[in-house]
């Protein structure tokens, strides 16, 4: 897909020019792997989610298309991208848990965490929220690590992808995934209080 950059960047500049054709070829150019993306946070969802993949997808092209954003390259549209993906995601969750109020809800486990491929198992919304809130306290810390972690989980860029997008080295961007990593580890397994 890298090979493609050149002329997604190209496309995108004439996006940016007003040249209004360029959008049909960037959507054209993207959509597959937004999709792809979208599928994989939706595939293990509960029977009963209202969110579809296609609607992800497309709200999230209406989110970024529509704003007066300008981007430079596909690394920079997926970025973004990864961000309206999880705005989206964690709205839907809010609204989903607005008639629960908390109840029965299962903690974020360390695992989930850990590993990609469970982080999209979750079928309870209150996950999304807890590592969202976690997400937003790492970012009052360390802002880059908490987009890192945005880009990669909810955005599904590779550590080269990652490390292009935040202008800063390949080593950086794994020192700081395992990094934030423990951060989140640590935020997500606070433990409860019991009263005895």
């Amino acid at each position: 897909m890298m090979t493609r950059d050149p002329d997604i960047t190209a496309l995108l500049q004439s996006l940016h020019d007003g040249d209004s054709v360029g959008l049909g070829q960037v959507l054209a150019l993207v959509y597959e792997q937004l999709h792809r993306l979208a599928s994989r946070y939706m595939r293990h969802e509960r029977i009963d989610h209202t969110l579809r993949t296609t609607a992800l997808v497309h709200e999230a092209c209406l989110r970024i298309f529509s704003s007066e954003m300008t981007f430079e390259n596909r690394v920079h549209l997926l970025a973004v991208a990864s961000t309206a993906m999880r705005r989206i995601l964690v709205d839907h969750a809010r609204t989903a848990q607005r008639g629960k109020r908390g109840g029965g809800a299962e903690k974020l486990s360390l695992e989930t965490v850990e590993n990609e491929q469970a982080l999209l198992l979750w079928t309870d919304p209150a996950q999304i929220l807890d590592l969202n809130e976690a997400l937003d306290q790492l970012a009052l810390q360390d802002a880059r690590k908490a987009r890192l972690m945005e880009m990669h989980y909810f955005g599904g860029l590779t550590c080269d992808e990652a490390a292009a997008a935040l202008a800063v080295s390949v080593a950086t961007v794994n020192r700081d995934l395992k990094l934030a990593r423990a951060w989140l580890r640590q935020a997500l397994d606070a433990p409860v209080s019991v009263a005895e």
